[in-house]
């Protein structure tokens, strides 16, 4: 294999699961991981799509974050299962450019939506009066499509960089996609440069939104407790806490990877990691979003006909 490496421009995945009956069980369960998430985000999509009652601002964003879900893991998850499946865990040079690409486009546009949908959970809360205002049709178009502007121009810049580096030693990448952190430790050059680039860019579009989200949530919590009606507080602590899982099921991961230094990680761990926003968190979001929420729920009831048990 090693001869391979040095004479093709291709990378090697060394892949997630381990080639035995544990392997195939594991790959078992992220396909159906997979299949819950893409038909999971595909209903989300289709639901706030087709039903009026849920043409809001917050089911905009709601209806982006499922899209995003629904390409992050189709970036990672075919591939994986294909490799195992096959024995072939080659990857073309290309293919790993355009494979990064789509992950961190998803990655950082994710992030920045998260931000816009606890902003909108602020100004509803806590100044509901100004809500139609800072949130009008007009704003949340320019949210989402910022979003995924900056996440695209981002995503371009670190892949084309990334790529531009010698790779001299083993092509072997010690993950189960084109992970660019996973892909410095083959260059035989220095890249403590583009790795502080890294770090800012984690920071702006990872850490610094977590800590922008935390902090407006902590202001909602702040309100919600003095609110008079406890059907509202009850809501508004249920859309808080739905909001806070899944904030707290993408970032923490991401950030504790991406943060830390080179000589404090460690492939395994990073792979594991992974899972957590590649793979689960896709699959989680649209659960958490409508088994959570009555509008939702009442939604599916309408339009699939499904929950006639349940009361508007």
């Amino acid at each position: 294999m090693e001869k391979w490496n040095h004479t093709s421009n291709d990378f090697i995945l060394l892949g997630l699961l381990p080639q035995n009956q544990t392997g195939i069980f594991l790959l078992c369960l992220i396909i159906l991981i997979f299949f819950l998430a893409s038909v999971g985000n595909s209903a989300m999509i289709h639901l706030i799509h087709v039903d009026p009652r849920l043409h809001t601002p917050m089911y905009f964003l709601l209806s982006q974050l499922s899209l995003m879900d629904l390409m992050y893991i189709s970036t990672t998850v075919p591939k994986m299962a294909h490799d195992f499946l096959s024995g072939q865990k080659g990857i073309s040079f290309l293919g790993c450019g355009v494979q990064s690409f789509f992950f961190l486009t998803m990655a950082c546009s994710e992030g920045l939506l998260l931000t816009s949908m606890a902003y909108d959970r602020y100004v509803a809360i806590c100044h509901p009066l100004h809500y139609p205002l800072h949130m009008s049709k007009m704003m949340c178009v320019k949210t989402i499509v910022g979003s995924w502007t900056l996440g695209s121009i981002n995503s371009l810049a670190h892949t084309v960089y990334a790529l531009h580096f010698p790779y001299c030693r083993s092509r072997a990448i010690d993950h189960f996609f084109c992970d660019v952190p996973a892909m410095l430790l083959l260059a035989c050059t220095d890249t403590w440069v583009y790795e502080y680039m890294v770090f800012v860019s984690t920071s702006l579009y990872l850490l610094f939104p977590f800590i922008g989200i935390t902090a407006s949530y902590g202001r909602v919590l702040f309100a919600v407790y003095h609110m008079r009606s406890k059907e509202g507080r009850i809501k508004a602590f249920t859309t808080i806490s739905t909001h806070l899982t899944v904030v707290v099921f993408y970032y923490a991961p991401f950030v504790y990877t991406y943060l830390r230094p080179r000589n404090f990680r460690s492939p395994a761990e990073d792979k594991i990691l992974a899972v957590f926003y590649t793979i689960l968190t896709p699959m989680l979001n649209p659960i958490i979003y409508s088994l959570r929420n009555k509008e939702v729920l009442g939604a599916v009831r309408r339009v699939f006909g499904v929950f006639s048990f349940l009361k508007e």
